[in-house]
């Protein structure tokens, strides 16, 4: 694969009449597109382009398939062989996305911006963000981030979670799932100290890789002009990094008096629970999440799990497919119920797979698919009905009106947005009673609804994502933040924005 996708490139910089020769560096401020001057259309760079742009496509989707039918075993079943498969396709993609004469025409074609129609110039930017991410002049420095990110992935995806040692023997082995439920069940604080510190045993071997990751991320981001990969990653959203970071600075600014008050309550409300005094920040072993990035299970009377008591993981989501439908969508193609990987992995199996939920457009042409571990329960519900947002998104762009390198979307928030949307509708109490989870004849307090749904799904998330992870991204990459300081960065971020603390002292 790796040399059919480097004659491929060979033979698209032959069609161009352009050179393998390096591509002139991007300006140190690339973000995205730049203002061009007002000019009359040209038919004969119009006509250029198209054809640039008819080439890319027929090569750019067959290789890309091949990568994303590749990511997909690697992240459904962790095995060496599907971890080879998935680098090779990698460095196959990137052999194609970043070759230099790709970057070069590119550039070459938006030089006179104002002269290409408007659809063209947006497709040449996204080209251009794509080769970003691995860019032919420095291929030894692609392919080591390639190999990498494959490691990295497979050492999370494989990772063996432990509740009992003895010695360097695991005596009581467990998975992410189980400590999730763990933490939603369980009320004792001591099993609650020993699930959540399980839940962080991936990051010591997870941390030399990631200060390897950083380092090459770093170095094919600034090769094409961004500032560093953080810088290259909010470029999708045709932002520079310092605009992103006062964006999410503002929505911190806003959303602080709210967030401030359901902090106290819930810290009041927990310590209650536990029988512990309320003062300081939030121990972050009496919040059911692992990361605090929503509080669960704290409002009383307003658990939606007996609701769905007899209910099945696939009438979970095949509910989730009947929300769309009635929103005038058509059902579900049947390549999703076919290759989808919904549940979780049967108890006994050796099989290990991702157990982030995560939907995927395996061709851009209508192979769509999901990755999940679906439960008969409310959690399930709800993330059923988001990723099902995804996965219709896609859908939706799959079309010839789309051009290709634009099929994912406007950016990721448009993604998440929509499936957080519809996460929030599929707990609505008109919908949760006429699909008949809630008896016609139950009263709802609906104060206390509403702010079990600001917990559960919004207002926690917003500390955690514009200003712990953020924040902490943005250092890692932007400042370069020396090793031996993750974790206290860390820590200092989930303190200062979310209120949390470790329950006890954490070190590097």
């Amino acid at each position: 694969m790796k040399v059919t996708a480097t004659l491929a490139a060979l033979c698209l910089a032959a069609a161009l009449g352009v050179g393998i020769r390096p591509a002139p560096a991007a300006p140190k401020t690339a973000a995205g597109p730049k203002a061009a001057p007002k000019a009359k259309a040209d038919p004969r760079l119009i006509e250029e382009a198209a054809r640039f742009l008819a080439l890319y496509d027929s090569i750019d989707q067959k290789i890309y398939s091949t990568l994303q039918e590749n990511d997909w075993a690697a992240s459904t079943d962790v095995t060496p062989e599907h971890d080879g498969g998935r680098v090779a396709a990698g460095k196959a993609f990137a052999a194609f996305s970043g070759n230099k004469a790709v970057i070069e025409r590119a550039r070459e074609l938006l030089a006179r911006r104002a002269a290409l129609e408007p659809l063209q110039a947006r497709q040449l930017d996204k080209i251009l963000l794509t080769a970003a991410e691995a860019p032919g002049t420095i291929p030894e420095i692609v392919a080591r981030r390639i190999e990498a990110e494959g490691r990295q992935s497979s050492l999370l995806d494989s990772f063996e979670f432990c509740l009992e040692r003895a010695g360097d023997t695991c005596r009581r082995p467990t998975t992410a799932l189980e400590i999730d439920n763990l933490l939603e069940s369980s009320r004792d604080l001591d099993q609650r100290l020993a699930v959540w510190k399980a839940s962080k045993e991936s990051g010591p071997p997870l941390k030399p890789g990631l200060v390897e990751l950083r380092d090459l991320r770093n170095a094919v981001a600034r090769e094409m002009g961004y500032s560093s990969f953080f810088g290259l990653q909010v470029a999708d959203y045709d932002m520079t990094s310092e605009e992103m970071m006062t964006m999410l600075s503002g929505f911190l600014t806003d959303m602080e008096p709210l967030y401030r008050e359901l902090h106290c309550w819930t810290r009041d409300t927990l310590a209650r629970r536990y029988g512990k005094p309320a003062t300081g920040p939030i121990p972050a072993h009496w919040i059911d999440n692992r990361w605090s990035q929503n509080w669960p299970g704290i409002v009383e009377g307003v658990d939606l799990d007996p609701l769905f008591k007899g209910k099945t993981a696939e009438w979970v989501v095949r509910q989730a497919e009947a929300f769309y439908v009635s929103l005038g969508f058509p059902k579900l193609p049947p390549v999703f119920w076919e290759k989808s990987d919904l549940y979780p992995v049967p108890a006994g199996s050796q099989r290990k797979k991702n157990t982030h939920a995560s939907a995927w457009d395996i061709d851009l042409v209508g192979d769509v698919r999901s990755l999940m571990s679906l439960e008969g329960d409310a959690e399930s519900f709800s993330t059923a009905h988001h990723e099902l947002g995804h996965i219709y998104y896609y859908l939706s762009y799959d079309r010839p009106g789309v051009p290709m390198p634009l099929r994912d979307g406007a950016n990721r928030a448009f993604h998440e947005g929509i499936g957080e949307l519809i996460g929030m509708a599929s707990a609505q109490v008109p919908y949760l009673r006429q699909v008949g989870l809630l008896p016609a004849d139950r009263s709802i307090d609906t104060d206390r609804w509403l702010l079990n749904e600001a917990l559960e799904k919004t207002v926690p998330f917003i500390p955690w994502s514009a200003g712990t992870m953020s924040h902490f991204e943005h250092d890692l990459y932007e400042k370069n933040l020396p090793a031996d300081r993750f974790n206290a960065r860390w820590w200092e971020y989930v303190r200062r924005f979310q209120g949390v603390a470790p329950p006890e002292p954490r070190g590097e």
